[in-house]
């Protein structure tokens, strides 16, 4: 679906985002882009954003990157490690962040059923100081049989659930917004999915509980993706840059050496992931994004970072740089 019309304008660049509309990343892009100037298509999968950037059906992929709750998002990193390079041409050039209010969507319950409001948490021997809801239910879940939602949003969301949906099953889908797209198709009545306010006004369902998530701070990242270089990215005077590496593992103290030419060079790094090379077990592909850009360089530290890591690493790929867009 384009958001400007039914029929795409072939001068319209396009944005593809992990849909359906109203998803978090369909958020994410319209704060990223002046919406007059984009067409935006929902994509059923990250793979698919991958793809369409790399073939040049869109001009730009939104992809969620990381959650300041739950972590990496594993799925863009299994892409990003592209072991088979279908995706040689994609690089990152830009990123956005959003804050993330979950509800809980679904149909009401009997009109008998009253919620429970106590958020009682029972210490057990694995967990001695369970996590204390911060919300209640608006209305009655007795009647919830199963929960949908993105792997993502459950990790953001484990308090709440554990206290008010405890060993209701859960299953996982390919967005937020996709859930609440199952639960409104669902004639039992009796699934809730885990989405944005905006997903309940978008398909028509309840909201039986508001910012369900652990955190009230609790924020995603996204990243912009481009085929090819944008040479414009990564000139603000706050900027980041994300290579993937393989070292020889068999090698004493091999990351060790790669990391520590960042600090020779006083680059600031702002976050380490690693991901299985799916040659050997046990054996990976490691991501570093750092402080500069590679595209706009003026004290030639980066530059010579790169060069010096070339002595420590089998291989290495320079993934983007781009403006720093973290207010701390």
């Amino acid at each position: 679906m384009a958001s400007r019309n039914d029929k795409h304008d072939d001068h319209v660049p396009i944005v593809s985002f992990l849909g359906p509309v109203s998803s978090y990343s369909h958020q994410a892009a319209l704060g990223a882009f002046e919406p007059d100037r984009y067409d935006y298509q929902p994509a059923a999968t990250i793979t698919d954003i991958f793809e369409a950037v790399q073939s040049g059906e869109a001009a730009l992929g939104v992809v969620p990157f990381e959650n300041s709750t739950n972590g990496a998002v594993v799925y863009t990193f299994e892409l990003l490690a592209d072991r088979h390079g279908r995706f040689a041409d994609v690089t990152v050039c830009g990123e956005a962040y959003l804050d993330v209010s979950h509800c809980l969507l679904g149909k009401k319950g009997s009109a008998s059923d009253s919620p429970e409001m106590s958020g009682a948490c029972t210490p057990t021997i694995s967990s001695p100081m369970p996590l204390k809801p911060r919300v209640s239910p608006i209305h009655s879940l007795k009647h919830v049989k199963r929960l949908l939602s993105h792997p993502q949003a459950f990790g953001q969301c484990e308090a709440f659930l554990s206290v008010y949906l405890k060993g209701v099953e859960r299953i996982d889908v390919s967005s937020t917004s996709r859930a609440a797209e199952m639960v409104k198709e669902d004639t039992t009545g009796t699934s809730a999915a885990i989405a944005s306010i905006l997903a309940a006004d978008v398909h028509g369902i309840d909201v039986l509980a508001k910012g369900i998530e652990d955190r009230e701070d609790n924020t995603t990242r996204f990243l912009i993706i481009i085929k090819g270089v944008d040479e414009k990215a990564g000139a603000a005077d706050k900027t980041k840059s994300l290579i993937s590496f393989k070292v020889d593992h068999s090698t004493p103290g091999a990351l060790a050496s790669v990391l520590q030419c960042f600090q020779i060079y006083n680059i600031n790094l702002t976050s380490i992931n690693s991901r299985p090379t799916k040659v050997v077990p046990f054996q990976y592909i490691f991501f570093v994004e750092f402080e500069g850009s590679k595209l706009h360089d003026p004290t030639g530290m980066v530059g010579k970072t790169l060069e010096a890591l070339e002595n420590y690493v089998q291989s290495w790929r320079w993934l983007g740089s781009w403006d720093d867009k973290l207010t701390r």
